[in-house]
């Protein structure tokens, strides 16, 4: 008897996360309540530990930051004696600045200059999105929805190409019991594959963090990006995140520093 009572509590505890009382069960509504709660977040000033691996071998440093939707960057890789490398991005126009060899890139804004910081080739729209707690949703022909039994919502985007899209949303345990629209969704992983099924790159976010802005929003302090066909890693550890930053126009732009060695940096 003890027996049955042992087994029947072990079938129990493997079960996995219950699903919602009121689940979601439309993918795209799903992926339109995420991004209007992250929309919410317009720009951030950072700083973080990036600690990347790829081919030409690992770097590690600290990273000052300025993220601003819809799309412009600011990167400066740190020492105790100021910034060794500075990436800008206005959406438009990509400059980057190699204090160390005295270089000096700028060309178009393109999926293979944002790789220069973040070792992934992203669009600069892409990468805005990632850096803020979102994922840009690729173009897609049909969209399926199911929950995971480990506890959260997993859309996928199937496209006219065969390339896919999987995104995991969670949510949060106190809301499994409120109507689908008013759950508080928190995005866990992105991954986008080829036709063959083939990683070509992937995001996860972890350490969720409530912040203080004009509103109150949860923040990951950790994202991870992967692009397992170059081997590249990327790791981001925030230190500290101020939300609706008062970045200047001019942060997203650099000019090249007397006596640095210009070129284009081309994008194909």
């Amino acid at each position: 008897m003890r027996l049955v009572w042992f087994l029947s509590l072990a079938l129990c505890a493997c079960g996995g996360v219950p699903r919602p009382r009121y689940a979601h069960s439309d993918p795209l509504a799903l992926l339109v309540q995420h991004r209007e709660a992250r929309s919410q977040v317009m720009a951030i000033r950072a700083e973080a530990k990036v600690d990347q691996r790829a081919e030409r071998g690992r770097i590690k440093g600290r990273v000052l930051m300025f993220v601003q939707r819809p799309g412009r960057l600011r990167f400066d890789a740190m020492t105790q004696f100021g910034p060794v490398a500075i990436l800008t991005s206005d959406a438009t126009h990509f400059a980057y600045s190699d204090l160390r060899e005295k270089r000096f890139l700028h060309g178009a804004t393109c999926r293979k200059n944002i790789a220069r910081m973040l070792g992934v080739p992203l669009s600069v729209q892409e990468a805005t999105e990632l850096l803020l707690g979102g994922s840009a949703a690729m173009e897609h022909a049909r969209a399926e929805l199911r929950w995971h039994d480990e506890g959260f919502y997993r859309v996928e985007l199937l496209a006219k190409d065969g390339r896919s899209q999987q995104i995991d949303l969670g949510v949060h345990d106190a809301d499994l019991e409120l109507p689908a629209d008013r759950q508080r969704l928190r995005l866990l992983a992105s991954r986008v594959r080829d036709a063959r099924g083939t990683t070509i790159w992937s995001a996860r976010y972890d350490d969720y963090r409530m912040l203080e802005g004009e509103v109150a929003v949860e923040m990951p302090f950790e994202v991870q990006i992967e692009q397992p066909g170059r081997g590249s890693d990327t790791l981001i550890r925030f230190k500290e995140v101020a939300l609706d930053a008062d970045v200047p126009d001019a942060a997203f732009t650099q000019q090249a520093a007397p006596g640095m060695v210009v070129e284009e940096a081309a994008c194909d």
